[in-house]
């Protein structure tokens, strides 16, 4: 599905359903340097349990057109504005990385139009290291080898798939080097500066639920506790085997999660 969004077109996958007027709505909004396409799976299934499923692609990034945005405010001031032009009146936002940073910031802005908040692969404030910032600004290959390393488990790097012939870090790394014409530094850079994570978490009275890896050595599991404190109600389950990239590397776990989570 496209639509339009401050004159740029916006892709939204709804995992081969029609948009449903009246269904609940669940927003997935992907991480760094990434694409729709991560959600694939997660997405075709809710789309198939009766919700309006929708995997978006942000400003700049995959099928969406425009220049990615500069920072963490003002992709979730154009999340609401995505919300406002579907005419969902509340929507459950589910965000990995990054985009769990546009989730917290966006659900801390709409307040009673977002129902539940999903927080995977997340951590407030989420810094991001500057040999790491300095390679994405120049567009430096170093920056996606850098994220290969550190954002997968020990297991991850050694293959770990257990769809026969996919490998788990060569398909993220697909996705990271088309991204390095100023995309990756850009959001890398937003979720570096971002710094309202905590009292944002505050302000938000929706349930929340954070699924961290327990190997993720860019978000780590304690590097999430001040935000779990912040969150007036926040669920915590922690993958085993597990680093940054859990919708590649635990699929199935998250999807378990993730239905449990919605009550399916």
């Amino acid at each position: 599905m496209e639509i339009r969004i401050d004159s740029h077109s916006v892709f939204a996958a709804t995992g081969r359903e029609d948009f449903k007027p009246g269904l609940p709505g669940i927003i997935f909004i992907h991480g760094a340097g990434l694409d729709h396409t991560v959600w694939t799976l997660f997405n075709r299934y809710f789309a198939k349990k009766r919700f309006n499923s929708i995997a978006i692609d942000l400003p700049g990034h995959g099928r969406s057109g425009g220049e990615p945005l500069p920072s963490i405010e003002a992709n979730a001031a154009w999340l609401l504005d995505l919300i406002q032009a579907l005419e969902l009146e509340e929507a459950a936002l589910v965000g990995h990385s990054m985009g769990a940073l546009i989730a917290l910031e966006a659900a801390h802005r709409a307040q009673a139009g977002v129902g539940r908040l999903v927080l995977l692969g997340a951590a407030a404030p989420m810094p991001v290291a500057e040999p790491l910032l300095d390679a994405a600004r120049r567009n430096h290959h170093g920056a996606v080898d850098m994220i290969m390393l550190y954002a997968h488990a020990w297991c991850s790097q050694l293959g770990g798939n257990p769809v026969a012939g996919i490998h788990i870090m060569n398909s993220n790394m697909r996705l990271l080097e088309r991204s390095l014409e100023n995309v990756l530094f850009t959001d890398l850079n937003a979720c570096n500066e971002y710094t309202g994570g905590l009292a944002a978490a505050q302000d938000i009275r929706a349930p929340a639920n954070l699924i961290l890896g327990k190997q993720d050595r860019m978000t780590p599991p304690a590097a999430a506790i001040g935000l779990i404190d912040a969150l007036e109600q926040a669920q915590v389950d922690t993958l085993e085997d597990c680093g940054h990239m859990m919708l590649s590397e635990q699929p199935e776990a998250v999807h378990r999660l993730l239905a449990g989570i919605f009550g399916i």
